[in-house]
């Protein structure tokens, strides 16, 4: 065998079957197990926040009062979700609601003195949180990652 059939012979065997599927091997499948390992990482850290939460929280602190809705398009969450995670921050006194003064229907939302102090003595620890995620990569290999995942979302 010549060393250009070898050459094809192992491109061949390199090339996936078309029907084969590993679920191992899927995208989803990938970013789904670094979700969970992210989140098991949040937990331990922030354990009595969800990351949905504790994301409202950081981006009131960024953008100030703003309506429900607006607050769930900038932390990428629909209007359902982001109620329910409202509603808990409220709840526990992190947030507040008021009704618009121009459109009643509109409700804004804000952090309270206690979701202030509350975000900025998190905020050390989601710096943490993502240190240990993004521990596994160089910061050569960091760079890429959220460029590619940024391209992604």
């Amino acid at each position: 065998m010549s060393g250009e059939d070898k050459l094809l012979k192992l491109v061949e065997a390199e090339e996936p079957d078309e029907n084969d599927y590993r679920l191992q091997e899927q995208v989803g499948f990938i970013l789904r197990k670094a979700h969970q390992r992210h989140v098991s990482i949040f937990a331990a850290h922030i354990g009595d926040l969800t990351p949905p939460q504790f994301a409202a929280l950081a981006k009131l602190r960024d953008v100030g009062e703003t309506s429900q809705n607006q607050l769930g398009t900038l932390i990428a969450m629909d209007a359902a979700t982001v109620k329910g995670v409202i509603d808990r921050l409220k709840a526990r006194g992190l947030v507040e609601l008021s009704k618009h003064e121009v459109d009643k229907r509109r409700l804004l939302v804000n952090l309270t003195a206690e979701g202030r102090d509350a975000v900025e003595r998190l905020i050390p620890l989601a710096r943490e949180i993502t240190q240990e995620t993004l521990a596994p990569l160089s910061a050569k290999e960091i760079a890429t990652f959220m460029k590619l995942l940024a391209k992604l979302a």
